[in-house]
């Protein structure tokens, strides 16, 4: 480290030398001009008296301006622009001296030819360096082999993504654009043409050789991705991506930033529209305490909140290893952050009022949950005492500190739901209703479906039976799941905490529903298989709780719209409920020791009573060997559109009568396969 800070103070210095001899040549050569090349004796004094001053002035405004902040290779326009105001404020400042000095005078056309000189040669000077880095590095790069690589996209990041593969030392020579903009085609960007369309796409990888292609077009959306990447997948080239732009957290894009495919990216929708100064208005130097803050949503609501600047975080975790290491990546980030972190179950109502009292935060974030659909279906207790009494002690907590919001998150299991987890999560939606009613502290619930790439979600557990080679499982064919990206989600949920006036339920857009079929396919063609060839998908059957399709409203609840396009309020929340308020109020007046003992005949009663569509002990219907290979031909073989109706025939029948006709009594509003298209 120490070598290092010698080094750059040494290049640091041969800069300010080399500024301070350019600008000392395009003093005296303005002189030069202005004298016909013949400097009288006298002017010679004015030079001695003016260059020095000349040259601090420079120097002082090349640093409170920042041109000593840059980078000599990846010199570009917005750097010439910051070059051309510091020399501007210099020589204004060696005006402002010759004006003050009455004895000496500068001729006004020196101080003009000054600026112009020194503007060109201190420029030529930045250019002439990228030049020889860029040569540098392209010999270089051509002595230990190139790869020829296809740009997708010849907007602003494909252009940066070229620029910088000629600049830095990178195997990835750029052979051109493909753009499916008409105007571009046939255009040069950066000595680059535009060779055609994402469909030209496999027979230039033929005709140019190319090795590599890189998707830069980090605002696109999922479906046009998924279109670029078939096209991609008829080639042998290896494919990459920029990432979406909130990846890209730096806001620079940067081939450090590039990876493969994935499937979020086959899944990814237009960024989210954030009001942050109306986030900021609740959260920016305010105490913050978030539950479950080592889970995947708990530590993204960290991450986007500690950028925000609030007083404190307050981080609460039941698994010490994950509430460590989100703890480690905030410190790094954010060193003058105030970040307290604690090892507590949610449930242990003594030591959570300890941390009230002594914290007395003002937002609360309440993403602790329970959430495995099979394993609490097996304890449902456990269910209840985490899920709804956990909540029921966090909100009265809230109450009785004054803290400001208390915002919970929930999932789309909690409608109508036919498990004990849903069950549980819609009993917490009611405690936090419950307690609104009540007081000053605004309360709101927000509701949504699946997040990507969360822990115990079905990506990660596909790529792993991807990677043993298969079988990926999938519990049913017509299987219909809501998704969106863990950011995505935060962003959202920290806007409904703003929207927030105390007692909504709070719905997020969560798009077009995906089919888990679907999604396991994309990831075996994005892993370099075939599936039914290379890795099999089979049909387990429908798992005890688990419906076909998820809701994210109850029969008579109103959806409204709100000011953000992406978050909907429920409305008339109480009037819509349909079970009992027993429950409710025995947990809310129930004693610690009472909950401890809370038996499973119990809190069955409990979730039914509050939960009507909750019908435990329920089994699910195994898939026949003959209904697998009947599955597996409709994948292989799509039925296609009839022409004369132009609709998409139904999807193979596989749920025995009675589970169908169940089905659709529970879900009074759910989701049928042809109108998926046009879920908003």
């Amino acid at each position: 480290m120490e070598t290092l800070t010698k080094n750059s103070k040494a290049r640091r210095l041969i800069v300010i030398v080399t500024d301070s001899f350019l600008f000392t040549f395009a003093f005296l050569f303005a002189f030069f001009l202005r004298f016909d090349m013949h400097i009288p004796n006298a002017e010679w004094s004015h030079i001695q008296y003016f260059a020095p001053w000349g040259i601090l002035i420079l120097i002082a405004s090349f640093y409170t301006l920042g041109v000593y902040s840059t980078i000599w290779r990846y010199t570009s326009v917005p750097d010439l622009w910051t070059l051309i105001r510091a020399v501007t404020v210099a020589i204004a400042g060696l005006a402002a001296v010759d004006y003050f000095t009455s004895h000496l005078n500068i001729p006004r056309s020196v101080i003009v030819m000054t600026w112009m000189f020194t503007i060109t040669a201190i420029g030529a000077s930045r250019l002439g360096w990228r030049l020889y880095c860029e040569l540098k590095w392209g010999k270089k790069s051509e002595k230990n082999g190139t790869t020829r690589t296809l740009i997708v996209g010849a907007g602003d990041a494909g252009v940066m993504v070229a620029r910088e593969l000629f600049q830095a030392p990178s195997h990835l020579k750029p052979i051109g654009f493909v753009d499916d903009d008409p105007l571009k085609k046939g255009k040069t960007l950066l000595g680059l043409n535009v060779l055609g369309t994402t469909e030209d796409i496999p027979q230039l990888v033929e005709r140019e050789g190319i090795k590599e292609i890189v998707i830069a077009m980090p605002s696109l959306p999922g479906t046009t991705i998924r279109e670029i990447v078939n096209h991609c997948k008829k080639t042998p080239a290896k494919l990459q991506i920029l990432p979406a732009l909130h990846e890209l957290v730096s806001g620079k894009i940067s081939v450090n930033k590039l990876r493969n495919v994935e499937v979020e990216d086959l899944l990814r929708r237009e960024p989210v529209q954030t009001d942050f100064q109306q986030i900021a208005s609740y959260l920016k130097s305010k105490k913050v305490l978030i539950t479950g803050a080592g889970g995947s949503i708990g530590s993204e609501l960290t991450r986007q909140i500690a950028s925000i600047g609030p007083q404190e975080l307050i981080l609460l975790g039941q698994g010490e290893n994950s509430i460590h290491t989100v703890e480690q990546e905030l410190r790094w980030a954010h060193p003058d952050l105030n970040i307290t972190t604690y090892v507590i179950d949610i449930k242990n109502h003594y030591i959570l009022n300890q941390i009230f009292t002594q914290h007395q935060p003002q937002a609360i974030f309440h993403a602790a949950a329970h959430k495995h659909v099979p394993l609490m279906e097996k304890q449902p207790e456990e269910a209840i005492k985490n899920n709804a009494w956990g909540t029921k002690i966090l909100a009265q907590l809230a109450v009785e500190h004054n803290a400001e919001r208390f915002v919970m998150i929930s999932t789309d299991k909690a409608v109508n739901p036919t498990n004990a987890m849903g069950a549980s999560k819609r009993f917490a939606e009611l405690i936090i209703q419950h307690y609104a009613r009540q007081a000053k502290t605004r309360f709101a619930v927000v509701r949504f479906g699946n997040v990507l790439g969360s822990r115990g979600s079905v990506i990660p557990i596909f790529k792993k039976q991807i990677a043993q080679g298969g079988p990926v499982t999938v519990t049913h064919p017509d299987m219909i799941r809501y998704f969106m990206t863990i950011p995505e989600a935060v962003t959202l949920v920290l806007q409904a905490g703003a929207l927030s006036e105390g007692g909504e339920i709070f719905v997020l857009d969560m798009g077009t529903p995906v089919r888990i079929t679907d999604l396991a396919t994309d990831l075996i063609r994005l892993s370099g298989y075939e599936p039914g060839k290379d890795i099999e998908i089979q049909y387990s059957g429908i798992r005890p709780g688990e419906k076909l399709y998820e809701e994210l409203s109850h029969s008579g609840e109103e959806l409204e719209k709100t000011e953000h396009g992406r978050i909907m309020r429920i409305a008339h929340c109480a009037r819509a409920y349909e079970g009992s308020y027993t429950p409710i109020h025995e947990l809310v007046t129930m004693t610690d020791e009472g909950m401890y003992r809370l038996e499973r005949a119990k809190a069955l009663q409990w979730l039914e009573d509050v939960n009507p569509t909750y019908k435990p002990g329920k089994e699910s219907t195994p898939i026949t060997a003959q209904e697998q290979q009947i599955i597996i031909a409709e994948i292989n073989n799509p039925r296609k559109e009839d022409k004369n109706n132009k609709k998409k025939r139904p999807p193979i029948e596989l749920l025995d009568r009675k589970e169908r006709s169940s089905a659709r009594e529970t879900n009074s509003k759910r989701i049928e396969p042809e109108a998926i298209a046009k879920v908003p």
